[in-house]
């Protein structure tokens, strides 16, 4: 299976879906969801069979971007904690977002014995570990906050990593699951109930007009009632990109020189936190860690991001080999919550689910729930707290004022001091950089058999430049997160057009 990076996740054995259809049929269809990840499919489920007519346009191919790329937590509780829920949103809001939860984790479980899904699916508690007294006493404001709000939650004076600690919470009732197979075996239920998949179907524009929207792709025009963007960060510019913070997270897959592999998925409270868990595929046992993350393009050396995470590893585990390495790409919003509903200054009929920090997994099921019910006349029990329409001064403010300084500082900085051209030399073969040539800014790649590949850096979303990611060879850009391969071209939004190619020819007759 196909991924949107040059490293190899642990759930990419999985065979490319080959879809039923392989162009746009000629009539108007109810709902069409953009992006064929975890909340595409489960969406475009949700309302087939709620009697919709759906079709799913994937740029690339299923699974292609984040969804390929998680580690597959499936948690009651959420990056941002029930006790920051309650100070920013209310108590009757974190409520609401921990009965979504319950709800997710009920639909991913539904979906695997209505439909015998195999995908490795198995019940977890869930550990939350402190080192130190602060972390202490966050960890008391988490647990207290977290059965205020219902989640079943206690103290606990063992956990099942070999690492110190001064105090933990057990969660129960967690889980996980392998993804992709999941994902896989929910797009053949979707198209076995009249749904329609077309893959490697970018969309390029929408247009509204009285009788339905005009969705133009590249590999037609396609015509919908409503349209809901499920691409992780919805394209073209919007509000959105000013509230969700792009950000990289990294993971390995490791067999142990012993059979230590936790049973259970555990967590610190480091910022960036790490995080372990076990995952059988194929007969063998793997541990998962995670961790190292940062600000999408905003690290140098993307590469020392997994030595990092190895080291760390290896203080508490004997590692016999790392099987697997990877990153993937996720959204923070500025307030903690995702947004999930009406895309905001678009047309009435556009939808959009974004801003999952590192809870992709369970929003994706709660957009799928929450979308559906409000595409179908139902009344949806979390629509307004996922409004991303909202407006929480307090709780956003600063994080917003925060990212889009971030964005200025970038847009600005990153045009000035490039290395020379004549420099150029110096790149080994897999290296990259942008360079200086009489006054514009170039982004060079020299691929391994020695070819060089040159672009124009300036990102075609919202004109920040790009910088290289040396461990995903991809051009990333560091304001809202659209992502190119080393040729310059799209892998993931909210950019829609490549990077503008630059002939060295022409370079070499001046």
């Amino acid at each position: 299976m196909k991924r949107d990076g040059a490293q190899k996740s642990l759930w990419q054995e999985v065979p490319d879906y080959v879809s039923k259809t392989t162009s746009i049929p000629d009539e108007v269809f109810d709902v069409v969801i953009v992006g064929g990840g975890m909340t595409g499919i489960t969406t475009a489920l949700q309302l087939q069979k709620a009697g919709k007519k759906v079709l799913v346009a994937e740029a690339q191919t299923l699974c292609f971007g984040t969804t390929g790329g998680t580690t597959a937590h499936l948690n009651t509780f959420f990056d941002t904690d029930y006790h920051q829920m309650i100070k920013d949103f209310g108590e009757t809001d974190a409520q609401l977002v921990a009965s979504a939860a319950k709800a997710s984790l009920a639909l991913i479980k539904e979906n695997i014995e209505t439909y015998k899904i195999e995908c490795n699916y198995e019940v977890k508690d869930g550990f939350v570990y402190a080192q130190n007294e602060k972390q202490s006493d966050t960890l008391a404001d988490m647990l207290e906050a977290s059965k205020k709000v219902g989640v079943a939650v206690a103290e606990t004076e063992l956990i099942p990593v070999p690492i110190p600690f001064q105090k933990a919470i057990l969660f129960t009732g967690q889980a996980q699951f392998h993804p992709t197979k999941y994902v896989m075996a929910l797009a053949k239920a979707f198209e076995e109930i009249g749904g329609i998949i077309v893959q490697h179907c970018r969309v390029t524009d929408v247009k509204d007009n009285e009788l339905a929207l005009l969705i133009e792709s590249e590999s037609g025009t396609i015509k919908a009632h409503k349209l809901i963007y499920a691409t992780h960060i919805p394209p073209g510019i919007n509000l959105l990109h000013f509230r969700c913070a792009p950000y990289r997270s990294y993971a390995m897959a490791i067999i142990l020189e012993d059979d230590n592999y936790p049973d259970a998925l555990v967590y610190d409270m480091h910022d960036p936190y790490h995080y372990f868990r076990t995952q059988e595929v194929g007969g063998q046992k793997y541990l998962i860690a995670g961790g190292e993350d940062h600000k999408t393009a905003h690290v140098t050396n993307t590469e020392e991001c997994f030595r990092h995470l190895q080291s760390f590893v290896s203080k508490y585990y004997s590692i016999k080999e790392v099987a697997y390495q990877w990153s993937s790409q996720y959204f923070e919003a500025a307030d903690g919550l995702a947004y999930i509903g009406g895309l905001p200054g678009a047309s009435e009929n556009i939808y959009v689910a974004t801003g999952y920090g590192g809870n992709g997994m369970m929003y994706s099921h709660i957009a799928a729930l929450t979308l559906s019910e409000i595409l179908t006349g139902r009344e949806s029990d979390y629509s307004e707290v996922f409004d991303p329409s909202r407006v929480k001064m307090v709780a956003g403010f600063s994080s917003f004022v925060k990212e889009n300084a971030d964005v200025v500082a970038k847009f600005f900085g990153m045009r000035i001091g490039r290395t020379k051209l004549t420099e150029l030399a110096d790149l080994a073969p897999g290296e990259a950089k942008v360079v200086d040539y009489n006054g514009d800014s170039i982004a060079m790649y020299k691929d391994e058999q020695g070819n060089l590949h040159a672009v124009n850096p300036v990102c075609t979303h919202a004109k920040c430049i790009v910088a290289w990611n040396g461990a995903e060879k991809t051009w990333d850009c560091p304001c809202h997160g659209a992502r190119y391969d080393a040729s310059g071209k799209v892998l993931t939004g909210p950019a829609r057009k490549d990077l503008e190619m630059v002939p060295l020819r022409e370079l070499e007759k001046e």
